[in-house]
């Protein structure tokens, strides 16, 4: 039923790109036809995207609050981590996952007596656990700039409230942080994106895999990449106008009393 449904809601997109030239040096009939296998793989690219990012935010979090705080023994921990994700290709960290877990638990396996499965762990794991560590290293200086900028007048204010550290983090310094690390965030969410192509490394078949896998059945290998760009470009447009909406949405009005002050000094 599913394969129908799929198969009847791309009915229409096939009449239209039978009315496309077939052409014989390059082919825009090749570059259309292929948009609907590629997208089908879209959603393999957005779990990829989405767990990576979340996992990553949440890391990154971490790492600028040892970081800012200077946390004894997780502060050198963290700088020689997050200088060697910032470092090293996303691919290298990738196979190092990919490789590199199954040693790890295979150690674990003779160490402790234990029976795991390691072959029963999807390659996806490996995936997101490269993507979101590495967005991590890269997030984690741009919420520590954000956390920085918040007034201290506010943490202060805050603090003599009652407030402790974490009530402190979660009321005042997140909430004003998230306004000014809004747009950075985005443009790394774009970047992620764009980086899961890197996934069928790992024998993902994700959207630019299923590129390739089209390309080497006709060797319309130009044609299928222009597909695959013309997706992710749109995908990333999209993220770009969710972005904006957000912004929007957390946007802090200013009053209009200081609206006034400062249009009164600008004359």
């Amino acid at each position: 039923m599913a394969i129908f449904v799929m198969a009847s809601g791309w009915a229409w997109f096939d009449k239209l790109v039978a009315k496309v030239p077939q052409g014989k040096l390059f082919s825009w009939r090749a570059v259309f036809d292929a948009i609907p296998d590629i997208i089908e793989r879209l959603p393999i690219t957005l779990i990829l995207t989405v767990i990576g990012a979340i996992i990553g935010l949440m890391l990154a979090l971490l790492f600028a609050i040892v970081k800012i705080n200077k946390v004894k023994v997780l502060y050198p921990i963290q700088a020689v981590f997050v200088s060697f994700l910032r470092g090293t290709p996303i691919l290298v960290q990738l196979m190092l996952t990919y490789y590199g877990i199954p040693l790890l638990l295979k150690f674990i396996n003779l160490k402790f007596g234990l029976d795991w499965n390691i072959n029963a762990i999807p390659a996806s794991v490996f995936a997101i656990t490269a993507f979101a560590f590495n967005e991590a290293a890269y997030t984690s200086e741009t919420i520590r700039a954000a956390i920085l900028s918040v007034d201290k007048g506010e943490i202060e204010a805050a603090r003599s409230l009652g407030m402790t550290s974490s009530q402190v983090y979660k009321r005042v310094i997140i909430p004003n942080a998230a306004v000014v690390a809004t747009p950075t965030l985005i443009n790394g969410l774009i970047g992620l994106t764009k980086g899961t192509s890197l996934a069928f490394n790992a024998g993902i078949v994700e959207m630019f895999a299923q590129a390739q896998i089209l390309g080497g059945a006709d060797y319309r290998y130009f044609e299928r990449y222009i597909s695959v760009a013309l997706v992710y470009w749109m995908i990333s447009i999209l993220i770009e106008q969710a972005g904006r909406l957000i912004e929007n949405a957390m946007e802090i009005p200013i009053p209009e009393h200081v609206r006034a002050e400062k249009i009164g000094d600008m004359r």
